[in-house]
């Protein structure tokens, strides 16, 4: 067997004996399926039938179930509020037998909820129509930093790595992140981040995996085509965040890895660039990734396992998750 296809595949193996803290936003997802045959008469708008609801975790949660599916066992941690979409997000988590001992409540703070409306005909693939998203931002108080400071030292000491989901709802506080953060380094246990807006707040970390509009955000330029401009804007990134690791996740472009005193490492993505759906993509690249770092992989090797299971991921309707024997079977079939 190739040596690089006996690593990958007893990386992926190793994942079933793998803790990993998911400390982020924890966001309730709604799915409001209908029909639509008709135009409205008060407005130029679809009239949709209503047909049915569906719930799922999205934002941390996501990442959650993505390591569920792996085999993994996730441990979350963050806020939720003391309200219906709050006991959905708990009862979601309970169903999947994940722990949620670190989740608190929080009475002053609405639980994100972000609704998907989709229509189609009674026998064709429904299609998003709309989305309206109830967004709040956890409120800064005492006894709120306190707990979160508690429950990640807490963590710390059951979990192989810490993976850090910041939707930018303030559940990722920065202030907590510099205080916990030596707890997880001095004990050699990865940290990673996937940050929506605010990237460069959380420095240190062991890695970090933007795709390329959040990496020009933070820069402020554009990348577009440019490899080398690519190379040299990962380099810099790398450098401000003081990280060991920075992963650019490209679309259908593939993957950029940059790392301390090794040059600028690029694959092209796998499968078909005829992508079906990206939701929730970023969350599985990061879960696979920090799963491999976790069992000991090289920056590339993880980066290879994230790149195999974002391309599964990008194939599948909405928001979903790779499963271990999903990921094994793709390398198994990619690599003679």
């Amino acid at each position: 067997m190739d040596k690089e296809k006996r690593i990958l595949l007893e990386t992926v193996d190793g994942f079933g004996a793998k803790i990993i803290a998911v400390w982020g936003d924890f966001i309730l997802d709604e799915y409001l399926y209908g029909t639509t045959r008709r135009v409205s008469r008060e407005a130029p708008v679809l009239i949709l039938s209503y047909q049915k609801k569906d719930f799922s975790l999205g934002g941390a949660g996501n990442s959650v179930l993505n390591l569920k599916a792996l085999g993994a066992r996730p441990l979350p941690i963050g806020i939720v509020g003391a309200d219906g979409p709050g006991d959905q997000v708990i009862g979601l988590l309970r169903s999947q037998n994940i722990p949620t001992r670190y989740i608190r409540r929080m009475k002053a703070y609405e639980t994100p909820v972000k609704t998907r409306i989709l229509a189609g005909e009674e026998n064709t693939r429904k299609q998003q129509i709309l989305r309206i998203d109830k967004e709040s931002r956890v409120p800064r108080d005492g006894k709120f930093k306190q707990h979160l400071s508690s429950f990640l030292r807490e963590a710390r000491r059951e979990a192989d790595a810490l993976l850090i989901s910041d939707y930018h709802y303030q559940t990722v506080e920065e202030s907590i992140f510099s205080n916990v953060l030596p707890f997880w380094t001095r004990a050699r246990r990865p940290v990673t981040v996937d940050s929506r807006f605010r990237l460069l707040r959380f420095k240190g970390a062991t890695a970090a995996t933007p795709n390329e509009p959040e990496a020009e955000a933070a820069l402020q330029l554009e990348l577009g085509d440019d490899v080398p401009r690519l190379k040299r804007a990962g380099s810099l990134l790398l450098k401000k965040l003081q990280a060991r690791a920075l992963l650019i996740t490209r679309g259908s472009r593939g993957m950029a890895l940059f790392e301390k005193r090794r040059p600028p490492f690029l694959i092209p993505v796998h499968g078909t660039t005829d992508i079906v759906d990206v939701t929730g993509a970023g969350d599985t690249v990061i879960s696979v990734f920090t799963l491999a770092l976790a069992c000991g992989a090289s920056f590339r090797i993880a980066m290879k396992l994230a790149n195999y299971a974002g391309g599964l991921a990008v194939m599948k309707k909405g928001t979903a998750t790779v499963t271990a024997e999903e990921l094994k079977g793709v390398i198994s079939s990619e690599i003679g």
